[in-house]
């Protein structure tokens, strides 16, 4: 079900689209594809000012169709955040609060599983991220990641920020290794990729100044995958990055991936603007979100999924996207807050049977998954349909 290295001769039997066939450019990208599978940085930066959309759409899904045909992958999950208290107030942000904040709070243990005993015979992952608690170490998060293991141990646990985890391992006096090791014995199963925003330096000085570097975020990403914990990555867009910015961003993905092969997934998603704090922030437009997807699938070649997240896309513009390179709907979520303070409007009470229409719409065929891309189902619109619960807390 993964991508693998035959995808390059997959392609090269596909049906080419007169959109391609008949576009110089275009076609001289599908033939480096072929030949050596990778793109250069110019030509990332010149996909993003092709002016056919529709050929940089259909090349993307070419490749997407040579790697995993016509399927695209979902998880039963759920997210919830383990504190929204956070030191730090980056510009874009719509979700942290302070520690005297009405609305903050912070999740024990218990409260923890409680919310998961709710859904744990419905899901088999939880999402979970939060702000920078002034206050937690590790023993507070490794007590956390204890307590779902004792009560699901089916469950896959996905949690903590490459900034979460430098953040604890320096409140807790200990390497980003030695933290890590720590989580994973309590019960880590992956990282997600968030945080990531732009790898650009002169970028986050001006969107989330006092956050990681982009060197840091993908030293925690490399020592996570020399530890055999496998993580997503991500990019947030349309704030006040560049095109060359956004192209350097998936340069610097994929020479991390060159070193250290533990991505499995690339989720970008655009910047949210209502209720956060960056006015001058350039808004992505929906056909920019689709070119970006596109582009991300013919940029990155050895990360093997690109996820539409409808959670900040939106159900139609995902469907959308499952035919411009992104083979991954994320999940049935059930709960999410991060998104959703930013302006997502996205339903959260989304059945599984629903999830099921939304991909087979875009003439897709669902394949339901676990965490790591490593067990998979195959699934029919008339399989029973799941109703997950808004989870408070």
């Amino acid at each position: 079900m993964s991508g693998d290295t035959d995808w390059r001769v997959r392609l090269s039997s596909l049906t080419v689209p007169l959109s391609v066939s008949e576009n110089p450019f275009l076609s001289t990208c599908l033939d480096r594809i072929i030949r050596i599978g990778r793109l250069s940085h110019d030509e990332g930066v010149a996909l993003m000012n092709e002016s056919s959309l529709i050929g940089v759409k259909s090349l993307a899904d070419m490749v997407k169709r040579a790697r995993f045909e016509n399927q695209v992958f979902y998880n039963r999950n759920l997210h919830v955040n383990t504190t929204n208290i956070c030191v730090l107030a980056c510009r874009f942000c719509a979700f942290r609060k302070g520690p005297k904040h009405n609305d903050a709070y912070e999740l024990k243990p218990e409260q923890f599983v409680e919310t998961i005993s709710q859904h744990a015979t419905q899901i088999d992952e939880v999402h979970t991220v939060g702000g920078l608690h002034p206050n937690w170490k590790v023993e507070e998060y490794a007590a956390i990641f204890s307590a779902i293991k004792h009560d699901f141990s089916h469950i896959h646990i996905k949690s903590l920020t490459a900034i979460e985890i430098i953040h604890i391992s320096k409140r807790s006096g200990l390497s980003i290794g030695e933290t890590l090791g720590i989580l994973k014995d309590a019960g880590l199963d992956s990282v997600p990729g968030g945080g990531a925003e732009i790898l650009v330096d002169s970028v986050r000085d001006r969107i989330c100044r006092g956050k990681e570097s982009s060197d840091e975020y993908l030293e925690v990403h490399s020592v996570a995958h020399s530890l055999g914990i496998p993580t997503n990555c991500t990019m947030l867009f349309g704030t006040v990055e560049s095109i060359n910015d956004r192209i350097t961003h998936l340069v610097r993905l994929r020479e991390q991936q060159d070193k250290s092969g533990g991505f499995q997934c690339f989720v970008p998603y655009p910047f949210l603007p209502d209720s956060s704090r960056l006015p001058e922030a350039q808004l992505a437009t929906s056909s920019e979100v689709v070119r970006m997807i596109a582009v991300s699938r013919l940029m990155l070649d050895n990360i093997p999924h690109i996820k539409a997240y409808r959670m900040n896309l939106g159900d139609h513009l995902s469907s959308i996207c499952l035919n411009a390179g992104a083979d991954d709907i994320d999940g049935t979520v059930g709960h999410e807050e991060i998104m959703h303070d930013a302006g997502s409007t996205t339903r959260l009470d989304t059945p599984e049977g629903e999830l099921i229409k939304l991909i087979t719409s875009s003439g897709s065929k669902p394949i339901r998954r676990n965490s790591i891309y490593s067990q998979y189902t195959e699934v029919e619109l008339d399989d029973p349909t799941i109703i997950l619960p808004i989870a408070r807390g």
